[in-house]
């Protein structure tokens, strides 16, 4: 177990970022119990500075977090299962949602995250949203999101071939926070394009080409959009007019 130590700083904020440099690793890697929340009083009189304790937590090692939901995956859905699946009659979305649910919670019973609220039900037509909340959620999300687009990729091949569903998954808001950074870094370019007719993005990774993908064929109907690689092998999304052949 780490040693727990107390910071006081003036905010909140920078209470949080002395804990990351004193303890060399992000916010979520650690625990944190804040003490007293800061005050700036009245006419000075009375202010009062963020106190927390932080400790470090020991976290598995990446591979295995995700190792071993996939192994749990494997175990709850035989593959004879998701074959049968294909001759049972094709079920509402809303009992879709509520069995996805009850899967997913028998699933992480057995894993060590602490959770407070697993939540699936629709979200348009053909999709579930799925909503991890809890103290361990950011485990899920992992640096840069790593984790996130693991757990994804294999929640979305255990589901889609077993329900024929598309799936959106959420993690402690790390999903909207990824939609509102995009939609705020195409804002200009988008601009961009309808002036020049073409364009292209930086490249992108995982959820973040899925995100830009689609508000940018929002934007653009009449136009190609479409993913293309550089030479790093790394992905961008391209905009212009498509070619008559």
């Amino acid at each position: 177990m780490y040693e727990q130590i107390k910071i006081e700083a003036p905010t909140l904020d920078e209470a949080y970022r002395r804990a990351r440099e004193e303890l060399g690793c992000p916010i979520d890697e650690m625990e944190i119990k804040v003490l007293q929340h800061p005050s700036k009083g009245i006419l000075g009189i009375g202010r009062k500075s963020a106190i927390i304790l932080v400790r470090r937590i020991k976290q598995e090692p990446p591979a295995q977090i995700i190792e071993e939901v996939e192994r749990k995956i494997e175990e709850v859905t035989p593959k004879s299962e998701i074959f049968d699946n294909f001759y049972q009659e094709k079920l509402d979305l809303e009992e879709i949602a509520k069995q996805i649910q009850q899967e997913l919670e028998e699933l992480f019973q057995e894993l060590c995250f602490d959770l407070s609220r697993i939540e699936v039900r629709p979200y348009d037509k053909q999709t579930v949203l799925i909503e991890f909340e809890g103290p361990d959620a950011a485990l899920l999300i992992g640096k840069e999101g790593y984790r996130y687009k693991a757990l994804s990729y294999m929640l979305f091949n255990w589901l889609n071939p077993k329900y024929g569903i598309q799936i959106r998954l959420e993690i402690a808001q790390f999903l909207k926070s990824q939609e509102e950074a995009m939609r705020h870094y195409l804002r200009p370019l988008i601009e961009r394009i309808k002036k020049e007719g073409r364009g292209q993005t930086k490249p992108l990774d995982g959820v973040l080409i899925q995100i830009a993908l689609k508000e940018l064929r929002a934007a653009f109907p009449d136009k190609y959009v479409g993913t293309k690689e550089n030479k790093k092998g790394e992905r961008y999304i391209v905009v212009n007019e498509f070619r008559n052949r």
